[in-house]
């Protein structure tokens, strides 16, 4: 693999720089859990890189055309966010020594990632997810030496992917989704990408990201996709 260019460099060090002020997650009143204290902790990796195979082909990108960012698809049998695109991850366990340990430990056991090739970055502010009780810390992550990812065990993940930042950061591939959770309507954050839907949890940590990274592209507020 080629040194990293100038402008992944600089994406890693505003990743570092977040993790060290960290962010509001304006998290919506539908999604503040009732008894933080029953909730159980989570941790989420949320891996960036620099993509070899194909790199975004944005006009004039806000990011590098390279720089990307690892999701999986949850199997449509699990009983939580079934077939939703997520990043790597899962509740932390007694053996682990923290977020960190558990995200990547979680990433291992999920994708086959090689855990030497990453360097965690720091933590985000736990955000909370009242349909399954948990609250979950995400990780970001940077891939010094990426290794061969793929779904390991099918029961969970059924496929896994890396996706340009800067596909994701384009106005046209930007929305929100509607859906009811106890009575009300909310809106949350989409991305639409060659017929990948994220959204949900996933959708909320990318699209806070970038509005706090400053990368965020103005777009379509008002445009819906359905959740599926």
């Amino acid at each position: 693999m080629t040194d990293p260019t100038p402008a992944v460099r600089g994406a890693r060090a505003e990743l570092l720089d977040l993790c060290a002020r960290g962010l509001d997650w304006r998290v919506d009143p539908a999604r503040v859990l009732e008894d933080p204290s029953t909730a159980r902790p989570a941790a989420v990796l949320v891996l960036f890189g620099e993509l070899d195979a194909t790199p975004s082909r944005t006009d004039d990108p806000v990011v590098a055309r390279d720089l990307d960012v690892l999701l999986q698809r949850r199997s449509r049998t699990l009983g939580h966010h079934a077939g939703q695109i997520a990043f790597p991850g899962g509740r932390l366990e007694p053996a682990d020594a923290g977020p960190r340990e558990a995200a990547l430990r979680e990433a291992v056991e999920e994708v086959g990632l090689d855990a030497s090739g990453v360097e965690v970055l720091g933590t985000l502010p736990p955000m909370p997810v009242p349909v399954s009780n948990h609250l979950v810390t995400p990780v970001p992550a940077w891939w010094t030496r990426p290794s061969q990812v793929a779904a390991v065990d099918h029961a969970e993940t059924v496929d896994v992917f890396r996706i340009p930042v800067a596909d994701l950061l384009e106005p046209a591939n930007r929305a929100s989704v509607e859906h009811t959770r106890w009575g009300r309507t909310v809106r949350t954050p989409a991305f639409t990408v060659d017929g990948v839907l994220v959204w949900g949890f996933t959708g909320i940590v990318l699209a806070r990201m970038f509005d706090a990274l400053g990368w965020a592209v103005p777009y379509d507020v008002h445009r819906t996709v359905l959740a599926r």
